[in-house]
């Protein structure tokens, strides 16, 4: 592309930061994206973003797609590209924007993954009595116990939770405020770890959850503990924050089937992303199924007499 066509990236890209104060991490994602978009127009011999055309961009997706990138992937390179094309048209430099109505091939529904009831308890044995043991301990029962995000569990502060009543106040996505229970086994680890909190945090800290320093702990730091709990707990898979998340919504949906009650307590706008448990569960019911039911159990038994 021409030397004003990579330029006007740049200036996109300086937008983003300066005014629209998107994160470092963010503005990497948007540059990469429309790396591969400018190498596409370089190979199709394309100028400049005003000759570029939609069916132009739908063959960029397709190609990117036969390059083995998912749908998500290919959506978000998609949405970078609207985006840069609204602020060319902003700034008088497009008419019209190319990607406006091209979409991503859907990509299969990812189940999420979760730990079983055995293996969450196991999680939650941590040992030790230092004021870093109790607070592991603490934010593990309560990511599970409640359902909380990652972001929810690090913003708590002093006076949002209430062990004596068993609630926890949570500000989640679009600042939205739910009232989730708390159990019987966070409630007493949540009150081990405040007994010895103010010999860690600052005095005016107001974060139920701190670190060495003294200050609010990081999402980095809780994905590390939790990792390393993990490790410690001789767990094989991956184990991550958003992991309890999972868990706690599977268990309480297996148990209860009150979809619209795991909805309000995992704090969901739209009961399609709840959704998703449900497939979980008909997958354990599967399973039960292919074990128990005779016929299934003759159709395995047939399937090994002709491989025999």
């Amino acid at each position: 592309m021409n030397p004003g066509a990579v330029q006007q990236v740049s200036r996109f890209l300086e937008h983003l930061r300066l005014e629209r104060r998107l994160s470092g991490h963010t503005i990497k994602s948007y540059r990469r994206d429309l790396e591969c978009l400018s190498g596409f127009c370089s190979d199709e011999s394309i100028a400049d973003w005003p000759d570029l055309r939609d069916h132009q961009i739908r063959r960029f997706a397709a190609i990117s797609h036969a390059k083995g990138l998912c749908g998500r992937s290919i959506q978000r390179r998609l949405s970078g590209a609207r985006s840069f094309f609204n602020y060319l048209i902003r700034e008088n430099l497009l008419q019209n924007n190319p990607a406006v109505d091209i979409r991503a091939p859907k990509s299969p529904k990812r189940l999420p993954e979760t730990l079983d009831a055995d293996q969450m308890a196991h999680l939650m044995e941590v040992p030790g009595s230092e004021p870093v043991d109790l607070c592991d301990k603490a934010m593990l029962e309560l990511l599970y116990s409640s359902g909380l995000r990652l972001a929810e569990l690090v913003s708590l502060n002093i006076g949002e939770i209430d062990t004596a009543d068993g609630t926890v106040r949570v500000t989640g996505k679009g600042n939205k405020t739910r009232i989730v229970p708390v159990g019987r086994y966070a409630r007493k680890a949540v009150d081990a770890w405040l007994k010895v909190r103010s010999t860690v945090a600052g005095p005016t800290e107001p974060a139920v959850f701190t670190g060495p320093k003294g200050t609010r702990i990081s999402p980095r730091s809780v994905q590390a503990r939790v990792k390393q709990r993990a490790k410690a707990a001789g767990l094989p898979q991956r184990v991550y924050p958003h992991l309890f998340r999972h868990s706690f919504a599977t268990h309480l949906l297996e148990s209860s089937r009150d979809l619209r009650g795991v909805q309000e307590l995992l704090g969901h706008a739209d009961i399609s992303t709840t959704q998703v448990y449900t497939h979980l569960d008909f997958q354990h019911l599967a399973q039960i199924y292919d074990k128990a039911h005779p016929r299934a159990v003759a159709k395995k038994r047939r399937k090994t007499d002709d491989e025999s």
